[in-house]
């Protein structure tokens, strides 16, 4: 089990970065929360195979087409408890 908390900067609110970031979580079999911060960033943590969190952290640096990611601070996370991967309300 892989896990990794992820701080994503840019141009990262009101261009769908969180749904489509639960979207590609869930394709990947991945498991976690996405949410927006106060300061602009998104803040994430993803669990699972070691392949598909590398495989999503690639995937972050694109995001989706409106967005642009500037930077993303990643660093080891505990495994979040509960099945499934959702969106938490802001922060």
């Amino acid at each position: 089990m892989n896990a990794r908390h992820l701080r994503i900067e840019g141009r990262v609110h009101g261009v769908g970065y969180r749904d489509w970031l639960v979207q590609e979580a869930s394709r990947l079999g991945l498991y976690g929360w996405v949410r927006n911060r106060r300061d602009g960033s998104v803040e994430a943590v993803v669990a699972g195979d070691a392949a598909a969190v590398q495989e999503l952290l690639t995937l972050c640096r694109r995001g989706p087409a409106s967005a642009r990611v500037d930077r993303i601070t990643e660093s080891f996370a505990e495994a979040p408890a509960e099945p499934g991967f959702r969106r938490l309300p802001s922060l």
